[in-house]
C-alpha cells in the first residue's frame, strides 16, 4: 500500500525521491528544454508569447517571470501559458502511453513560472526544490490522467489532467497546506481544459494538445486557493469509487514517473513505430528513397486517423503518419531543419507521402495500449517487397534511448537554435546521474532569456 494523499506531497523532498525517479526528471529536465529551444522558432509559439505579454501581465506588487526562451516578464500563470504553448509546438516531448499523453509540456513550464515568480520577490528556490516540484507535478499528473481515462467518455487532451498535476507542484512551492492543495487541485481540474484530443487529431491547429490552457490553470489554481479560494475535492484525486481510488493506493511506492518514454522524433508518437520500422529497413537493405515505388503501413486504429499525405502546415504535419515517414525515407532523420516551412513542399517526401497506403489493423489496434504497434511494408521498384517485423517505437522504459542518444537529440533540437556553445552550458549544468545541487540560477538565466540571432 502506499501512503494518504494528505502525506505525499507536504513531508516529499528531493532526499526522498528514489533515485530512479531523480534521474528520470532530470532526463526529461533536458530533453524537453531542446524542446522548447526549437519550439521557440515556430508561429504557434510566437502568437502565444505575444498573447501572454499583452494580456498576462504581472501585477505591480505581483510576482514576475521569464517567458521561456523569450525574455519578458509576465504573470506566473503567463509564463506557464507561453512555456507550455512553446513546448507543445514541437511534438518530441515526452510521454506516458497508457495516460495517452505528455506531462511535461505543463509540468516544466507551470514549474518555471512559479519559481521565476519566486526569485523576483526574493525568495530562493534550490534545485533540489525544483526537481521536488517536478517529480510532484509529473506523478499527480500521470495519476490524475490513468483515472480522467478510465472515468469519463471522452479522450482529453494532457491539459485536462496536467492541470492537476501543475497545482500540486504550484502548490509545494508556494508552501501550500494540505486543506489548501486539495483545493487548488479541485480548482484546476474544475477549471482545466476538458478538450477533446481526436479533435485536433481529425482537423490539427495550433490548439495541440490542451497544455496551453492546462498549465495557467494549474499555476493559477494554487495562487488562488492560496488566497483562500477554494475548489476541492478534484474527482480524478479524490473520488470514493473503486476505479478512481485504485490509481492513487500505491502513491509513494510504485512511482507511475518511471513509466515515461522519450521520443527520438518530433511528431505525434503514434506515428513512431512506422517510423522506426521503416528506418530499419532503409539502414538494413541500404536504401535511399528513389528505391521506393509505394509504402503500406498497418497500424492500430488511432493512428491511422493521423493520415496527413500532404499536410499543408506544420501543425498538420505533426499529426501526421505518411508524411513523417515519408520525410524519414527521404532525409534519413527528422530534426530541426526537417521541421521547416519548405519540408511541406518538397517533392521527393510528397512522391513518397502520396504513394502511402496506410492500413487499420484490428490486432494492433487490441494490442496498443501500453505500447504503440505497426508494421511497414516497402515496394521497391525492381520489385521486390521488404516487410518490416511487428514494431514499437524505442524509448519505452524497456527499451529505452541512452543518455547518448538523449543528449543527440537535444543537440539535434537546440543546437541550431541556441547555438553549440549555449546548448551545452545548459546540458553540462544537469546532473545526469541525480547527484548533488546544481546552479538553478544560471539555468533559468539561459532558458528565460532571448535567442539570440546568431547563435554560436
Amino acid at each position: 500500500m502506499g501512503v494518504p494523499f494528505n502525506e505525499f506531497i507536504s513531508p516529499l523532498c528531493y532526499e526522498t525521491l528514489p533515485e530512479d525517479v531523480r534521474k528520470v526528471m532530470l532526463r526529461s529536465l533536458l530533453d524537453t528544454i531542446g524542446v522548447a529551444a526549437v519550439g521557440s522558432t515556430t508561429k504557434l509559439s510566437v502568437i502565444a508569447r505575444q498573447f501572454a505579454s499583452e494580456h498576462m501581465a504581472a501585477g505591480p506588487d505581483g510576482p514576475q517571470a521569464r517567458l521561456l526562451f523569450d525574455g519578458r516578464a509576465v504573470s506566473p500563470a503567463g509564463a506557464a501559458m507561453g512555456g507550455a504553448f512553446t513546448i507543445d509546438s514541437i511534438d518530441a516531448h515526452d510521454g506516458y502511453s497508457a495516460v495517452k499523453g505528455h506531462a511535461g509540456s505543463a509540468v516544466l513550464p507551470g514549474v518555471l513560472g512559479v519559481v521565476d515568480g519566486l526569485r523576483s520577490q526574493g525568495k530562493d528556490v534550490s534545485s533540489h526544490q525544483f526537481i521536488t516540484a517536478l517529480a510532484i507535478g509529473y506523478e499527480v499528473g500521470y495519476r490524475a490522467g490513468l483515472a480522467m481515462h478510465a472515468t469519463c467518455a471522452d479522450y482529453h487532451t494532457s491539459g485536462a489532467w496536467t492541470a492537476v498535476g501543475v497545482a500540486a507542484a504550484a502548490a509545494k512551492l508556494l508552501g501550500l497546506e494540505y486543506e489548501q492543495v486539495r483545493h487548488a487541485m479541485g480548482i484546476a481540474e474544475y477549471h482545466g481544459p476538458r478538450s477533446q484530443m481526436m479533435r485536433c487529431i481529425d482537423h490539427p491547429s495550433m490548439v495541440r494538445d490542451g497544455v496551453g490552457w492546462g498549465a495557467p490553470s494549474g499555476v493559477s489554481a494554487a495562487y488562488m486557493a492560496r488566497a483562500g479560494f477554494t475548489g476541492a475535492p478534484a474527482i480524478t484525486v479524490e473520488a470514493s469509487d473503486d476505479v478512481t481510488a485504485g490509481f492513487w493506493s500505491d502513491l509513494g511506492v510504485n512511482w507511475q514517473i518511471n513509466n515515461t518514454h522519450y521520443k527520438q522524433y518530433p511528431v505525434c508518437r503514434w506515428a513512431h513505430p512506422s517510423i522506426d520500422a521503416g528506418d530499419k529497413l532503409m539502414r538494413e537493405h541500404n536504401l535511399t528513397s528513389d528505391h521506393i515505388e509505394r509504402v503500406r503501413i498497418s497500424t492500430f486504429h488511432y493512428a491511422t486517423r493521423l493520415a496527413g499525405h500532404q499536410p499543408k502546415s506544420l501543425d498538420e504535419l505533426t499529426y501526421a503518419l505518411a508524411f513523417p515517414l515519408a520525410i524519414m525515407i527521404v532525409k534519413r532523420r527528422i530534426g530541426a531543419e526537417e521541421l521547416q516551412e519548405s519540408i511541406l513542399s518538397d517533392e521527393e517526401v510528397l512522391r513518397i507521402s502520396m504513394a502511402t497506403e496506410i492500413v487499420d489493423s484490428d490486432h494492433y489496434t487490441k494490442i496498443s495500449t501500453a505500447k504503440r504497434w505497426a508494421d511497414v511494408t516497402l515496394y521497391l521498384k525492381d520489385g521486390r517487397e521488404l516487410q518490416s517485423p511487428p514494431n514499437t517505437p524505442r524509448g519505452d522504459p524497456d527499451d529505452p534511448l541512452s543518455d547518448r542518444e538523449i543528449s543527440t537529440k537535444f543537440h539535434l533540437l537546440a543546437d541550431p537554435v541556441l547555438g553549440a556553445t549555449k546548448t551545452s552550458d545548459i546540458e553540462n549544468l544537469i546532473p545526469q546521474d541525480g547527484q548533488g545541487e546544481f546552479d538553478l540560477a544560471r539555468l533559468l538565466d539561459l532558458i528565460l532569456a532571448p535567442v539570440d540571432e546568431n547563435p554560436v
